[in-house]
């Protein structure tokens, strides 16, 4: 399948982004920190940009998020930011003693192709009571990628920096799970117990299952309130095996393949029984374990939640707009419950996105979307929060999915993985069509008609 490039003008492009679709690398880069107990994103760009990026990350998960600032001002933009960043990390480290800042780029700083990696190796040696403070970078210029590719840039270089090399020697049953960057921290949550129900310990980089997942601390954090600690992370290169969820992880594991030896599987996704089922065969495979029976018993209910539902997606049209790895689960397992995607816009052209069914799909904004599908032209719209006024104008439900969704509860504590993920998906996505079906199911129309047919024939 080809994939369209967004265009209007003589070159095949469009001029500019008009309903974006698309979310900032840095976001998810910081996102990616946030997974890191008593870390401290850091923003090297302009006041602005941090702000953009914290408003979407509180609207999306209803929390206070820590998130800082180089303050890149006019003529540091000019003369080069390091001073900005040995200030802002003294700073933070007077302030809140993190144990890992993770300093993002933005497209200012990288415009101006700044050495940043240079500025830290000369300013880290300058501060010897920063000895406790880790500090790591990832370049996430906004003009490269999206949310995806800066969650994958930021796990990359954690890996590169905090893991440490190891020897032939490995921990037994110890694995590594990298997420995927649209997994919520329920999501996983639930992939880490079911990994630990075959009796394996899971170090998952990056964990927002337990600094987003929404609990109340005792006392004021001015860093992460949770997730993986620093030394586990130092603990990977032991594990038996990593495994990755979605392409974009691929990446992630390969770094720590070459730095200690980890041997690596990639699932392009956990939606959908027959992806998980894999995901399930190589845990079976990694514990010497059979599946526990609370699993089974979770697969035996999706197969008859598919069973149910199946009537009313057959042969129903859906328009997606997603960041490509999400793309491809959702719309492969749309596939296999018989509805069509008619219309797919994605952020980037990737690995994934060339594999996912649709009949057509296009790198664009959710404009885009709109200009691919006549009003009535679909049964759903899957996308964001932004996209609910072209769902309206095309005259489609609007399930949200992906990043942000800020008109909703609990957008963080939705699970979409798994068994149980899926088939809570699978209601959710049959309930839309159900309230919004214009005609009788393909089963009770076929009914019908056959009954029409036999009234003919009698008479």
């Amino acid at each position: 399948m080809s994939i369209a490039q967004t265009g209007s003008n003589e070159n095949g492009f469009k001029a500019c982004v008009v309903n974006p679709l698309k979310t900032s690398p840095a976001l998810g880069g910081a996102l990616a920190f946030l997974g890191v107990d008593r870390s401290l994103p850091l923003l090297h760009g302009s006041q602005g940009c941090t702000a953009f990026a914290l408003v979407m990350l509180v609207r999306h998960f209803r929390e206070a998020i820590p998130l800082q600032t180089t303050a890149v001002s006019e003529l540091s933009a000019i003369l080069g930011g390091a001073e900005n960043i040995e200030q802002a990390i003294g700073n933070i480290y007077d302030r809140a003693k993190p144990r890992l800042i993770g300093l993002c780029s933005t497209a200012l700083t990288e415009t101006r192709d700044e050495d940043v990696r240079g500025d830290l190796r000369c300013i880290m040696p300058r501060h010897p009571e920063w000895r406790d403070l880790s500090v790591v970078y990832a370049a996430t210029p906004d003009f490269a990628g999206s949310l995806e590719i800066g969650w994958a840039s930021a796990v990359q270089a954690i890996i590169d920096t905090l893991v440490e090399e190891k020897g032939p020697s490995r921990v037994l049953r110890q694995v590594n799970l990298l997420p995927a960057s649209y997994m919520t921290p329920a999501d996983v949550e639930a992939v880490r117990d079911i990994i630990e129900s075959f009796g394996l310990t899971a170090i998952v980089l990056p964990d927002l299952s337990g600094s987003l997942d929404g609990h109340v601390p005792d006392e004021y954090v001015p860093t992460s309130l949770g997730g993986v600690s620093v030394d586990r992370i130092a603990c990977m290169g032991a594990s038996q095996m990593t495994l990755a969820i979605g392409e974009h992880m691929r990446g992630s594991a390969e770094a720590l393949e070459r730095r200690a030896g980890v041997p690596f599987q990639v699932f392009d996704r956990l939606l959908g029984l027959e992806a998980f089922d894999s995901f399930v065969e190589t845990l079976i495979d990694l514990s010497g374990r059979p599946a526990p029976a609370a699993l089974r018993r979770d697969r035996s209910r999706l197969i008859d939640a598919m069973l149910d539902a199946h009537f009313y997606f057959t042969d129903r049209t859906a328009a997606v707009a997603l960041e490509p790895d999400l793309l491809l689960a959702v719309t492969r397992f749309l596939e296999e419950m018989g509805a069509h995607v008619t219309a797919a816009i994605t952020t980037m052209k990737t690995a994934a996105v060339a594999k996912a069914p649709c009949q057509a799909l296009q790198v664009g904004d959710l404009e885009d979307l709109e200009r691919m599908v006549t009003p009535g032209g679909c049964d759903l719209v899957i996308a964001n929060a932004h996209a609910e006024a072209v769902a309206a104008s095309i005259g489609a439900p609007l399930y949200r999915m992906g990043f942000p969704v800020f008109d909703r509860l609990g957008a963080g504590h939705r699970i979409g993985v798994g068994y149980r993920g899926s088939r809570e998906l699978l209601f959710d996505l049959g309930n839309l069509l159900i309230e919004n079906r214009s005609e009788p199911a393909p089963y009770l129309r076929r009914g019908r008609e056959a009954h029409v047919r036999a009234a003919a024939v009698d008479a």
